[in-house]
């Protein structure tokens, strides 16, 4: 066999620290300044890291205000963990990914938060099989995200927290007031308490709001802080060509979608997003961070099964998923909206999402 059919497959997306391990190293190396206790970097490193600077090769990775990045990072220098809140696909996750990695070195102590998420998942569990010839010992201890950012030193990042059990939410409340976590299965040293450097980032959808809503005195100990969307059409529009290109390469398309194509697919979503199609705002998310996901379908769409590039009109075939996943009258607003809107646009690109309005199906 050859080199290429033996070679091990590649991460399809490895942690931050992974990808920009380089520009950490660059920035560690390079920073002087105070730095909190048990952080990697100092503040100002790490909010580098994220926002960027072009002069020192870093690159910029959030697009959102730069003072929510501030906020945050003071947020987890004090005793309060940082809670980020906003529509879904505002890149909520992504923020609290580049903070860990910047602030710890390791973004990977993550808990995913869902209706089934137990305290054994966050916490801590046990092997059972020396649970049961040994007894309750550090031995057969099995450490979760938590424990392990506590006894390491490290940011735990817990997304989605209010997908979980009100009971499972309050678990945090030692951890985040008195910074100590109780085994009590252990004798003698039963109690965990956290190094310098611990800190939590959780992150809540406002849709979600009310399924799970915190108790007051877990939101006592989080500072709140709202990722906003986008609100500038050619940021969001350089964003998406740039998060598209990255995707289509790594799925090895060479040629994105070009930028008069994406123009078009972007000003869909914002019409959409605002409800301007006709027939209200559909209740599907139509974020930036779908629009991503559109493009890079487009891109593959088009070289795949065409061998070509994109055109506007694969745009409508693509965006049939995105548009239904809450309501069948999802599809009808989007339906709606090619034929009310798109005719009215200028362009060919306009005229071809047009054109194919009967892809969608239904």
């Amino acid at each position: 066999m050859t080199d290429k059919q033996t070679a091990a497959p590649r991460l399809q997306r490895p942690p931050a620290e992974h990808r920009y391990a380089e520009e950490l190293a660059k920035l560690g190396a390079e920073d002087d300044a105070p730095r909190p206790p048990g952080w990697a970097l100092s503040l100002q490193a790490a909010r580098t890291f994220i926002v960027g600077d072009e002069s020192r090769g870093i690159a910029k990775k959030f697009v959102g205000d730069p003072s929510l990045i501030d906020r945050a990072l003071v947020t987890l220098a004090t005793s309060r963990g940082l809670m980020l809140v906003g529509e879904p696909g505002t890149a909520k996750s992504l923020l609290s990914e580049l903070i860990a990695a910047a602030v710890s070195g390791d973004s990977t102590l993550t808990i995913q938060g869902g209706a089934s998420t137990t305290e054994d998942q966050i916490a801590y569990s046990w092997n059972y099989s020396l649970l049961v010839s040994e007894g309750p010992s550090e031995r057969a201890l099995v450490p979760a995200p938590l424990l392990r950012g506590m006894a390491e030193g490290r940011v735990v990042r817990f997304e989605e927290i209010t997908r979980c059990p009100l009971e499972v939410q309050d678990s945090l409340l030692s951890p985040l007031s008195d910074r100590v976590l109780a085994i009590p299965e252990l004798e003698g040293d039963s109690m965990v308490f956290a190094r310098e450097g611990f800190n939590i980032i959780a992150t809540a959808n406002t849709r979600d709001r009310g399924v799970n809503e915190m108790s007051a005195a877990l939101k006592r100990r989080f500072n709140f802080e709202t990722v906003f969307p986008i609100a500038d059409f050619k940021t969001e529009l350089d964003l998406v060509e740039h998060e598209a290109a990255a995707a289509l390469a790594r799925s090895g398309v060479p040629q994105p979608p070009s930028r008069d194509v994406l123009e078009v697919l972007v000003r869909v979503f914002r019409d959409l997003r605002v409800g301007d199609a006709g027939g209200g705002r559909p209740q599907a998310v139509m974020s930036t961070a779908e629009a991503v996901s559109v493009a890079h379908a487009v891109g593959i769409k088009a070289w795949y099964l065409r061998g070509g590039n994109a055109e506007a009109g694969d745009i409508v075939d693509c965006m049939a998923g995105a548009a239904a996943k809450d309501s069948t009258e999802d599809l009808a607003r989007l339906r709606r909206y090619l034929e009310q809107k798109a005719p009215k646009r200028k362009g060919p690109h306009w005229q071809s999402l047009y054109q194919a309005r009967n892809l969608l199906p239904g």
